[in-house]
């Protein structure tokens, strides 16, 4: 089991907060804060009375990314740690960009390595004016993880991908709200309640419309337009035939706002 301290998850109503909670390290990603983070991720995908799940942090730092104290003590065998923690780590984020409802990311703070493609991840993605971010890796001779190499050109573009993970060079939050790699920039004493109003908003919407949006949004890249265009039409369809998309209509055409409680 994992050390539940180390990931607080908290609740304000349909909205589940999984805080990283390592605060004098970090929140750096050792084996037990990585296993947690999956249990956590499941569980979110599993309880259908969460409708947004917000990632956030405790302490000055989002994420350092990996423990690296845990990668020294580990010596000839930091191999087998690293596939340890990433197959943790791998499955956690997998989970959270796959789960049926949005994913809001919190960015409080400094932000590298792992902690990088964590504060990415959020389908909103809402960062502290002081926070900054990078990538890190080959500062300490090692290559990405979490799925950075997948994320980044895709929000940026190769060009400005392979600038920022070859020359580790950092981005503020303002300029990462610039390029596309968050959503916003916000005054750090705002962070808290901006975050609230968005995931209590995203918490009232229809759900399952929400959750086909990401799933066809994270396929448009392989797909082709007539493909693309067909998975729209079944989700639509679908849709159609559920509660909320009954409700929805019928909100439209008495002009009144829906209620997808």
């Amino acid at each position: 089991m994992s050390d539940k301290s180390s990931l607080l998850i908290e609740r304000d109503g349909a909205v589940a907060t999984l805080r990283l909670n390592r605060p004098d390290a970090g929140n750096a990603l050792d084996v037990p804060l990585s296993r947690a983070l999956l249990e956590a991720a499941i569980a979110c995908d599993e309880d259908d009375s969460i409708r947004c799940v917000v990632l956030a942090a405790s302490g000055r730092l989002f994420c350092a990314g990996g423990d690296i104290s845990s990668f020294a003590a580990a010596g000839d065998a930091l191999p087998a740690l690293l596939k340890e923690i990433t197959a943790y780590v791998h499955a956690a984020i997998s989970r959270l960009a796959h789960m049926n409802k949005p994913l809001v990311t919190a960015i409080n703070g400094p932000a590298a390595g792992a902690g990088f493609s964590l504060a990415l991840l959020g389908d909103i993605a809402i960062a502290a004016r002081s926070a900054h971010l990078s990538l890190a890796y080959s500062a300490i001779g090692l290559s990405p993880d979490g799925g950075a190499t997948w994320l980044l050109p895709r929000l940026i573009g190769l060009r400005r991908a392979q600038e920022m993970a070859l020359l580790n060079r950092r981005v503020t939050a303002d300029e990462a709200a610039t390029l596309g790699l968050i959503t916003r920039a916000v005054d750090d004493a705002a962070l808290v309640e901006e975050v609230r109003e968005v995931s209590q908003r995203l918490a009232a919407s229809a759900t399952p419309a929400l959750g086909k949006v990401r799933n066809l949004l994270a396929g448009s890249f392989s797909a082709s337009l007539e493909a693309q265009m067909e998975a729209e039409a079944q989700g639509i369809a679908q849709l159609s035939r559920t509660d909320y998309g009954r409700e929805g209509v019928a909100a439209f055409l008495a002009k009144r706002k829906p209620n997808f409680n």
